[in-house]
């Protein structure tokens, strides 16, 4: 018998995950908030698992703007099939370059504002995406959504808030052209849906709190109006 690569017989079971005992790679956007301030990434990963929870069970569901995928597996442990996007070509060739069979996820290029996607989802969900989109074309956003959503679908929704943005730093406010406060992101997507949910977010903890004091907001919308 060799001799035992780790102290401890636990560990054994890396090996058995990790055979070729190279570590798995993170993409292009985590990798980079991994290197400059790995807080942030913590943040993102629990932005992740609430839409895990959130959209648990469902059979096909949807990412918009899924950036480099990496977060996305926390979605794909909870749901059937998942299909991810991004108009970038760049953050889906990333994914595709490390892509695991055994997760099962597809990944497209798409943009949302060109039109919806061409099958219905029971889920969507896009996280830090429509604080990018101008004012001038959030209902193109929003249209496109509902027409990707499935009659009885749920969609989650997660952007920093208006009032974070005084501290947030120049790298995270680039291209913010649509920040909300809570109320208003309410609003908008009451415009859209007949059932509403808004959370309040301060780094990875999600509650009902006092809006205006969340650095994120998280809003839970079924019952489209419009598809």
């Amino acid at each position: 018998m060799g001799e035992r690569r780790y102290r401890e017989q636990q560990y054994d079971a890396i090996d058995d995950v990790l055979p070729s005992g190279e570590p798995l790679r993170m993409g292009l956007m985590s990798s980079a908030r991994w290197q400059t301030d790995p807080r942030t990434l913590a943040f993102s990963l629990s932005r992740y698992k609430f839409v895990a929870k959130m959209l648990s069970g469902r059979r096909n569901v949807l990412e918009i703007g899924c950036g480099d995928g990496f977060a996305s597996r926390i979605v794909r442990q909870t749901v059937e099939r998942l299909t991810i996007t991004d108009f970038d070509p760049v953050f889906v060739e990333d994914f595709a370059s490390r892509n695991d069979p055994e997760w099962h996820t597809e990944a497209r290029v798409h943009d949302i504002l060109a039109g919806p996607l061409d099958e219905r989802f029971d889920g969507i969900y896009s996280l830090d995406v429509l604080e990018h989109i101008h004012p001038a074309d959030e209902s193109r956003y929003m249209a496109n959504l509902c027409a990707s959503l499935a009659e009885h679908g749920v969609a989650v929704v997660g952007m920093p808030s208006l009032e974070s943005q005084v501290h947030a730093s120049p790298q995270s406010k680039a291209g913010h052209v649509n920040c909300k406060t809570g109320p208003d992101l309410r609003r908008l997507f009451e415009e859209w849906f007949h059932v509403v949910l808004l959370f309040s977010m301060n780094d990875e903890v999600v509650h009902t709190g006092f809006e205006p004091m969340a650095n994120y907001l998280l809003v839970v919308a079924t019952g489209a109006k419009r598809a």
